[in-house]
C-alpha cells in the first residue's frame, strides 16, 4: 500500500475487526502482566493508534512489545497496515 493510497471508509470497518481480532489474541499475555490495551484509531492511510494499560504503560520493554509483539500481530492480519504507534 503506497503512503497515497487510502482506505475506503467500508474496508476501513473491516480492518478494524481484524486488528481488534489480533489485539484479543495478545490481550492474555499482556494481562498475565497486569497489562492491557485498545484500538484507540486507524486512519485512511492505514496508521494504527493503540493505547497500552495498566503495567504496560510504563514497562521499559514496552517498545520490544510494540514492534515484536503488537505490530507483527497486527500487520500478519491486516498486511495494508503501514505502522502501528502507541498513545500515551
Amino acid at each position: 500500500m503506497s503512503s497515497t493510497t487510502l482506505i475506503d471508509p467500508e474496508e476501513l470497518e473491516r480492518l478494524k475487526g481484524r486488528v481488534n481480532d489480533a489485539l484479543t489474541e495478545l490481550r492474555p499475555f499482556l494481562e498475565a502482566d497486569n497489562g492491557d490495551i485498545t484500538l484507540e484509531s486507524i486512519s485512511e492511510k492505514g496508521v494504527v493508534r493503540v493505547r497500552l494499560h495498566g503495567a504496560c504503560s510504563s514497562c521499559s520493554m514496552s517498545a520490544m512489545t510494540m514492534k515484536a509483539g503488537v505490530e507483527e500481530a497486527i500487520k500478519r492480519v491486516a498486511p495494508e497496515v503501514v505502522r502501528v504507534e502507541a498513545l500515551k
